[in-house]
């Protein structure tokens, strides 16, 4: 036992170390986005002060850009799944060493997640009531509880995943598949949960006909479907580009079959919820007239929503066709869904709930410059999480980082390119 812990404390160690490791480019990304975060926990710092007055939520329009985020990076970090099942169900060997790229990227949107709720508390000091086991859950009762719980648990599996799966790489050892098999499949089932869960927070709430639809669950997988792999694929790029690991081209076309299909129900199912909405006529339907044509006088969502429908549609016409097989078109496509998807799970869904108010007042909300700071600041970090897990697990799935070498000086070893 004593042994391994001074091995296992020697391998986070040299982990830590390699982080800080790389040539002028990996120090500029680091530098920048350290420079974003600062930026980003100072915004913070003065909404702690004066309060959520210093962001564009109000008494009517309670959620905002905080939770629009959060909601899109949920769908993030289901979205590992979309590797782990062709790995671990269908024996895909293109992706067998990628999907810990997948699962890593899963718990930095996790991580992301919680802190977009934590920004989103007019009184983060009382996060701890949300703590299984310390505070006052409601559960199971509140749905909001059960979202605590999935997503702390979907954190815990993947860093259970990856770490066991890195340390026997680093060790030199076949992994015991009794301790990390059944941990996979837990998280297949749990990655859905996440995201169902989540759109449950919002079909749940009665009083709000824009959300209280069975549909949403299903959009919210099928979005996710879509956005997750298309970051996979351009996160597998850079690595590809920026460091000697090697990734085929067919396990980029492998993800771009799931984006595909992903995109194609996304919008029918898209197109269902518009009937749903118009077809009908009543007075429920406000919401929806408000995002996508406006509602007396008031229009400040209706160019968000249709850059996204126009950026789906898009995207769905070139994965459709031979040409995305190039990465080029691949690319495009891949951008395109992201930022459409993020537009229609964010802006698109969030904010028009709240409109009209149970009592017809219609409030436009705007995030203002503090709020965007703190999105940005928290973006950056997720992103600044990421490139670090990638330089600690990249030197050790090539066989660079290991118990062998472990008298070696990592700054002369382990150079980015």
């Amino acid at each position: 036992m004593i042994s391994f812990i001074r091995n296992y404390i020697i391998f986070l160690l040299r982990c830590a170390r390699i982080a800080f490791i790389g040539d002028w480019r990996y120090y500029a990304w680091m530098g920048a986005l350290t420079i974003i975060c600062l930026l980003g926990l100072n915004a913070y710092a003065k909404q702690l002060v004066h309060g959520l007055i210093t962001t564009g939520m109000s008494d009517e329009v309670s959620w905002g850009v905080y939770i629009a985020n959060f909601t899109f990076l949920v769908g993030v970090a289901a979205a590992a799944v979309m590797m782990v099942i062709p790995v671990y169900i269908y024996g895909n060997e293109e992706l067998h060493d990628l999907v810990i790229f997948g699962e890593l990227l899963a718990v930095a949107a996790i991580i992301m997640c919680l802190a977009f709720v934590t920004v989103d508390l007019g009184r983060p000091d009382r996060f701890w009531h949300l703590i299984p086991g310390i505070g006052q859950m409601n559960f199971p009762q509140s749905m909001l509880s059960w979202d605590v719980l999935v997503l702390n648990g979907y954190l815990l599996l993947n860093v259970h995943i990856c770490g066991y799966l890195l340390y026997c790489r680093y060790q030199n050892k076949k992994p015991t598949k009794w301790f990390y098999i059944p941990f996979v499949f837990l998280a297949i089932a749990w990655a859905v949960s996440i995201h169902t869960v989540t759109a449950f927070l919002y079909v749940g709430l009665g009083g709000r006909p824009f959300w209280n639809a069975s549909i949403v669950g299903p959009r919210f997988l099928a979005s996710a479907f879509t956005a997750g792999p298309a970051i996979i694929i351009i996160a597998l790029q850079i690595i590809r580009n920026f460091t000697t690991y090697r990734i085929k081209d067919k396990a980029l076309l492998t993800l771009r079959s799931i984006v595909q299909v992903s995109m194609i129900i996304n919008v029918f199912l898209l197109a269902c919820e518009v009937f749903k909405e118009f077809y009908s006529g009543t007075a429920h339907s406000a919401s929806a007239k408000y995002l996508f044509f406006g509602l007396h006088g008031h229009y400040a969502l209706v160019p968000w929503i249709w850059t996204a429908i126009t950026f789906n549609l898009i995207a769905m016409v070139i994965l459709s066709l031979p040409l995305s097989r190039g990465l080029r078109w691949l690319d495009v496509a891949c951008v395109l869904s992201i930022i459409g998807i993020w537009i229609e799970k964010g802006m698109g869904l969030v904010i028009p709930g709240f409109i009209p108010t149970p009592l017809g007042a219609v409030v436009d909300y705007r995030p203002s410059f503090n709020e965007t700071l703190v999105c940005l600041g928290i973006w950056a970090f997720g992103f600044l999480c990421y490139t670090v897990f990638l330089r600690m697990s990249v030197p050790i799935l090539q066989g660079r980082l290991s118990k062998t070498n472990e008298g070696q000086i990592e700054s002369e070893m382990y150079k980015l390119t």
